[in-house]
């Protein structure tokens, strides 16, 4: 089984920037793609960023340009570099890894962009 603890979450304003981390354990090497998705009140969840264990990248097109997804192996850790943060990208964000047969995700961690 593979376990993730999220962190770095918080307030910020406008045009500021946050990073958010997950970090795996247990099973990691059993790890393939890892992502991000994030939740507004109201809305779907939906997915922000996902990287492959190869390092290949995609994101979402509200985020292309501000947001940078990477992950260190030989720390199990996956991070979210967020630039440029606009009121829109208020959400819980949550981070996921996938193995080959199922999904793990994080607990979530807020992230709210004041205008």
């Amino acid at each position: 089984q593979v376990h993730l603890v999220e962190s770095g979450g918080g307030l910020v304003q406008a045009g500021g920037s946050l990073r958010l981390s997950c970090a795996a354990s247990g099973s990691t090497a059993s790890i393939n793609a890892m992502g991000w998705y994030r939740q507004a009140p109201g809305k779907q969840r939906e997915l922000v960023a996902a990287i492959s264990s190869g390092g290949s990248t995609n994101y979402a097109d509200s985020v292309k340009g501000r947001f940078t997804i990477s992950r260190d192996n030989a720390k199990n850790t996956e991070y979210l570099q967020m630039n440029s943060l606009k009121p829109q990208d208020t959400a819980v964000y949550y981070c996921y890894a996938d193995t080959r047969y199922s999904t793990t995700w994080g607990q979530g961690t807020q992230v709210t962009v004041s205008s």
